[in-house]
């Protein structure tokens, strides 16, 4: 930053804000990652009871409670009216006015608990059944899908906002925020410094009459919506602020380029770094993509809390875990360049020590030489250094062409930014130290941007090869290769060690006039000790010392999973890369079903996740294995040997016989 930069951001940071904003924040994640995991608030008739009850009940008691109070204590809000509270919160112009017309003030949230945060809302309770005896207090997925449920009295105050549409546009705001950095206190308190820029920027704008579209980043947006479920301190901030409530619309979500979005993105963008000097986007909140499709439409019928089983010592596999970091990478500038050198320039990027994530060297150009925006997001293991060297170029190329210079070689240490006091974003000027004994009369100076998350574990991955070596050298990636034969299959871990060898066996045997077939699937340790890990028997595979067993689907079932794994949790198999692992490539057109026949997602349900969570995606032609959780590793190396070995095609291509559909041949009876 110059100085006149430095004095704009300390002005922006003296931004008084009377909401305690980060551990708002996690309770605000908290709240989504709930709302999601019931999505029948997203949807009729569960979505229009809920509003029925926010209007006809919720704010009613509000108001009558602020103005006085029922009983000592904090008001507990029932989870579906908080819901539709919040959305409506969410436009605050708007539920300012609402609140002023019905009720003659704003029904704020102070001394308001979510029902999340309490065991139980009794007194609230109590209130609720005196003043609203047909209505239960807390509303479950059940009743809430019965239409007619409930009868409307028709003398409810109803605001004329369109609180259906504005569920429909936050619905999705969950999947943009739902990973594990934005609940980390560095991040957050960065993307509350982000914030008070934002709210700045915005005053400055209005300031030189600059009519703008300012478009938050999804940390800023965080903090924003965070703040505006505060409504009374959000009015009052923002007035002292910029003499008036700023309003947030939410209602533009077309991402095409040149339309409003994409130009108010950009010029925010701009107007940000030259106002800070400070990069705008950062590593972890920019758009995800959109949210994936969900593999039920309605929740899996399961009633009971979910427990997850620990591994006995017979299905235990001992895997190293690997975490990352998202980093996101950018060259601002470069000073002191010898005349003679000027002309293209580039800076090409790589690791000190390559890892299991990232080793490839990557280019990027300077953006005050070239004038285009570059930016380089890529994951890699928290270790070790980053690596830059500035390269003079003719012809202008990339990659980078034979006719290159090198200049110069800077780094930065990756692990400075785990130390607790780290910030996260780095962005200094880097002396460069030249690759001859040429000495410059200033050493030349690269600028460089970065930002990174907060190092999370990844998904464990498996390498399973037949009988053939494994190389090390040739794991760039954490991929995996399956070659599924009559020979032993070998299991390797990301790193290239042997985890366990894996063999399934056949045999026949008599009974009375028929002969059955029975298999095993056999695995050997590293450390050479053999033990049976699944049995077909009494006409299903059942995994040994395990409560696990496989499943064909029923004539009920109507959702397309083609196996079930039930045991300690209910893991379906369905068909293609599904929620998490759901393909980017197609999310316009959702066709990526019919050519990833080879790929199974393995989805788990529970009371906590009654519309599934993804915990491995099995790669059947290429071999790629992913597995979220310790849990799961045995099951899904079984399962995969099984799918290999019985074959599998998507259902959806027809066929009669069992192996034809995807599933294990005819011994394996329906259930």
């Amino acid at each position: 930053m110059d100085v006149e930069q430095e004095l704009e951001w300390k002005a922006a940071q003296s931004t008084a804000i009377s909401v305690q904003l980060v551990p708002a924040a996690k309770r605000h994640l908290k709240f989504l990652a709930t709302v999601d995991r019931n999505r029948w608030l997203y949807q009729s008739p569960g979505l229009e009871r809920a509003i029925y009850r926010y209007n006809a009940c919720w704010l009613p008691l509000l108001a009558k409670h602020l103005e006085s109070p029922f009983f000592e204590g904090p008001l507990v809000v029932p989870f579906d009216c908080e819901w539709i509270w919040h959305c409506h919160r969410l436009n605050p112009v708007r539920y300012k006015s609402d609140c002023e017309e019905f009720y003659g003030r704003i029904l704020d949230n102070e001394n308001i608990v979510s029902s999340l945060e309490v065991t139980s809302g009794s007194e609230t309770e109590k209130v609720w059944k005196m003043l609203y005896s047909a209505e239960p207090f807390q509303m479950d997925s059940s009743s809430a899908l019965q239409d007619n449920a409930y009868a409307k009295k028709g003398d409810e105050k109803c605001t004329k906002y369109d609180l259906i549409c504005a569920v429909q546009r936050q619905s999705p705001f969950c999947y943009q925020v739902s990973r594990a950095h934005m609940n980390d206190n560095r991040y957050l308190e960065g993307a509350v410094a982000r914030y008070k820029g934002f709210l700045h920027l915005i005053k400055r704008n209005a300031e030189k009459s600059v009519k703008s579209f300012s478009v938050p980043t999804y940390d800023i947006d965080l903090i924003w919506h965070t703040h505006q479920l505060h409504p009374a301190s959000y009015c009052k901030d923002l007035l002292e602020i910029m003499g008036k409530v700023l309003n947030h619309d939410d209602t533009d979500s077309d991402r095409t380029k040149g339309e409003k979005l994409d130009v108010g993105f950009s010029a925010t963008t701009k107007t940000f770094e030259e106002m800070y000097g400070s990069r705008y986007s950062r590593a972890g909140a920019m758009y995800r993509g959109s949210t994936p499709s969900p593999v039920r439409t309605m929740p899996y019928p399961i009633s009971t809390t979910k427990k997850v089983a620990a591994a006995s010592e017979n299905q235990k596999i001992d895997i190293p875990k690997i975490k990352d970091l998202e980093v996101m990478l950018e060259f601002v500038n470069v000073r002191n360049l010898p005349e003679e050198q000027k002309g293209s320039l580039l800076v090409s990027f790589s690791k000190t020590q390559p890892d299991a994530i990232f080793n490839a060297k990557r280019s990027l150009t300077i953006f005050s030489e070239s004038g285009v925006k570059q930016v380089a997001t890529f994951h890699c293991e928290p270790t070790g250094h980053l690596i830059f060297e500035l390269m003079s170029c003719f012809p202008p190329s990339l990659p980078l062409p034979k006719s290159s210079k090198s200049l110069g070689v800077a780094s930065v240490s990756l692990e400075d930014f785990l130390s607790p006091d780290s910030s996260l974003i780095f962005e200094k000027w880097l002396e460069l130290v030249p690759n001859t004994n040429t000495m410059e009369s200033k050493p030349i100076g690269l600028r460089v941007a970065i930002s990174v998350t907060v190092p999370n574990p990844l998904p464990y991955v498996l390498h399973i090869v037949n009988s053939q070596p494994f190389s090390k050298a040739s794991c760039s990636f954490p991929v995996l290769t399956i070659i599924f034969a009559k020979s032993r299959t070998h299991v390797f871990d990301a790193a290239g060690d042997l985890v366990m060898s894996l063999q399934m066996r056949s045999s026949k045997k008599l009974m009375g006039n028929k002969k059955f077939k029975r298999k095993q699937v056999i695995g050997t340790t590293a450390a050479g000790e053999t033990r049976t890990l699944a049995k077909f028997v009494d006409s299903e595979w059942s995994m040994v010392n395990s409560p696990w067993f496989l499943q064909l689907p029923s004539s009920n079932d109507d959702d397309g999973h083609i196996l079930q794994l039930s045991g300690p949790h209910i893991v379906r198999l369905f068909p293609g890369s599904r929620l998490d692992y759901e393909s980017k490539c197609c999310e316009k057109h959702k066709c990526g079903r019919e050519i990833e026949r080879h790929l199974v997602t393995a989805v788990e349900f529970s009371a906590d996740d009654p519309y599934g969570r993804a915990v491995a995606l099995l790669d059947l032609k290429s071999g790629i294995v992913k597995v979220k959780e310790e849990w799961f590793l045995l099951p899904c190396l079984i399962l995969a040997l099984i799918l290999g070995k019985e074959g599998y095609h998507s259902p959806a291509s027809g066929g009669k016989t069992a192996k034809e559909k995807g599933l294990p041949n005819e011994e394996v009876a329906r259930k």
